[in-house]
């Protein structure tokens, strides 16, 4: 079965359309990539597919179930994970309870448990712990784990949300331009880690990315989009040679 499933999703913000007819279909496992100059749509379409925004028109699906209508914290439980453009760290917690914060839905002891201290209250809180400290360790930043989160540098914050995402046990996983503002050292460990995610969790992923390097390098599916519309869809190469899209945006950004 398709895992995400979108039909002719428009969107309007008052009388300017943002997002036209769009579509897009995701199978469990794939890699898929959106690209576009800026103020396309890009990060419009992640926050219609994850209820931050609800579409004028069309229809989201995962595994069948619609989306429309639901709101991000029932999204996300239902099997999507994102990150966000600009990061929403919480500035005094440190990295470990960022990502165990991630994990209170997952903990089903309830007020009972939380106001007698049960057993069960510590042993799902002990295993919530393991599996944070885990998903530390996949993104390199377990070292970190005692330190508050904004004392860290820039890359090792993304990777600390990238935790914080996955913590929620997602199907998909939502990465807006997840190495902005990265050096190039950062760059290739992130690009690492988003294998290794792939890899071992066995998860779908869908980013946003302007560093081509990361698109064409990470991606089975790429789309373009310009003015709130895709102008083409394809793999790598036939997005990378497309008359279209080097001429509405490939020609006119820095490619790396």
């Amino acid at each position: 079965m398709t895992l995400l499933q979108i039909e002719k999703m428009t969107h309007y913000f008052g009388g300017l359309r943002a997002v036209y007819n769009y579509g897009l279909s995701i199978e469990p496992g794939q890699i898929r990539g959106l690209i576009g100059p800026n103020g396309s749509g890009k990060t419009t379409i992640f926050n219609l597919i994850t209820g931050i925004y609800q579409p004028t028109e069309g229809q989201i699906l995962l595994e069948g179930k619609q989306l429309n209508g639901r709101s991000p914290h029932d999204i996300a439980s239902m099997g999507i994970g994102r990150t966000f453009q600009n990061m929403l760290l919480w500035r005094h917690m440190t990295v470990l309870e960022h990502v165990k914060m991630a994990r209170y839905s997952k903990l089903t002891y309830g007020l009972v448990g939380a106001f007698f201290g049960t057993s069960r209250r510590h042993r799902e809180e002990a295993e919530s712990e393991q599996v944070a400290f885990k998903l530390l360790k996949m993104m390199r930043v377990d070292q970190y784990a005692d330190q508050i989160v904004l004392n860290l540098p820039y890359g090792a914050q993304r990777r600390v949300e990238m935790a914080r995402a996955l913590a929620m046990e997602p199907r998909i996983l939502f990465l807006d331009e997840p190495t902005a503002g990265m050096n190039p050292d950062e760059l290739v460990q992130m690009m690492d880690i988003i294998r290794k995610v792939h890899g071992e969790l066995g998860l779908a992923i869908f980013l946003i990315e302007h560093r081509m390097r990361v698109v064409m390098e990470l991606c089975e599916r790429i789309q373009t989009l310009v003015f709130g519309e895709v102008i083409a869809e394809g793999i790598p190469e036939e997005i990378q040679n497309n008359p279209k899209v080097i001429d509405a945006y490939l020609g006119k950004e820095t490619v790396e």
